[in-house]
């Protein structure tokens, strides 16, 4: 397993397991079997309606929490300073642990911005009183943080972003690594899972010839390439399944590398077109009425 350390020297494995979309059940499973594989790293958020299961997989798995590092996201419906605090509680009780090792922001909501100021200096709080290890945010492009950085006082650990072959956000990453900020991605291997609604012409990263071609010269998977570009690009990576076979499959890329060479092959890959969400509409916690699924409590 390969560690990186964030920004406030707290260590975080590279390599985590993704819940977005995963059923309670299936949850429950893929956690167990991700943590028994040799995982160290499991990413959920409030808006998945699964912590509760995640802390239950961590606990079937019967692996210290020490062991675990814990990441979770607050949504756009708990921004504000009172609001992202109640969140960590919410959070907190649904996991089943006193502390989160990083805790984010999902979105930055730009036509409520001052909210999101308001939710991260909540955050803020919430690291200076050892509650979590370390803070962050998502889907932030560059102006965003520089709008954030200049209102607070402790610059994000790490900004998870769409990130795979065919949308690499090299602007996103410059950025991040200007302010010393992990960049982390989600839907690494790409085609896996689409939001509704955004890029019906979309191609799957998973049959592109070149990576095929990469992962047959070195005798692995297509995904499994992607990994280890990302590793080698000393970003995060968090991989979803739910199946046991293909989740050991994505942990399995520690004992091969790629030449400087079929890293520039795979990042000239780049189509620069999201397939999630775009981080500058400010309807899209409306557009995928995700604020319906967070309970009240």
């Amino acid at each position: 397993m390969m560690d990186l350390t964030l920004n406030n020297g707290v260590v975080m494995p590279a390599l985590g397991l993704g819940v977005f979309q995963s059923g309670p059940e299936e949850t429950v499973r893929a956690v167990e079997s991700a943590l028994k594989a040799g995982y160290r790293h499991i990413d959920t958020a409030a808006v998945y309606g699964n912590e509760r299961q995640v802390g239950e997989g961590i606990r079937q798995a019967e692996i210290h929490r020490d062991e675990v590092f814990i990441e979770t996201k607050v949504w756009v419906s708990d921004y504000g300073y009172e609001e992202a605090q109640h969140a960590f509680e919410k959070s907190s009780r649904k996991l089943g642990y006193p502390t989160i090792d990083l805790l984010i922001l999902h979105q930055p909501a730009p036509d409520r911005f001052e909210k999101t100021v308001a939710a991260y200096k909540g955050l803020e709080a919430l690291l200076a009183a050892g509650r979590v290890r370390a803070i962050g945010v998502s889907n932030f492009l560059p102006h965003h943080l520089e709008r954030l950085i200049a209102a607070t006082d402790v610059v994000p650990a790490v900004n998870q972003i769409e990130l795979h072959p065919y949308c690499v956000q090299p602007e996103v990453q410059r950025a991040d690594a200007a302010h010393g900020i992990i960049s982390q991605a989600w839907s690494p291997i790409g085609g896996i899972t689409f939001y509704p609604g955004y890029g019906d012409e979309r191609v799957s990263v998973l049959e592109d010839t070149e990576l095929r071609a990469i992962a047959q010269e070195h005798g692995r998977t297509v995904p499994q390439v992607m990994l280890r570009w990302h590793l080698q690009r000393g970003r995060s990576a968090i991989p979803k399944s739910v199946t046991p076979s293909r989740i050991a499959e994505n942990l399995d890329v520690f004992d091969f590398e790629l030449d400087e060479a079929e890293l520039t092959r795979i990042d000239a890959l780049d189509r620069g077109v999201l397939s999630g969400p775009d981080p500058e509409r400010s309807d899209t916690p409306r557009r995928f009425n995700f604020d319906r699924l967070i309970p009240e409590d």
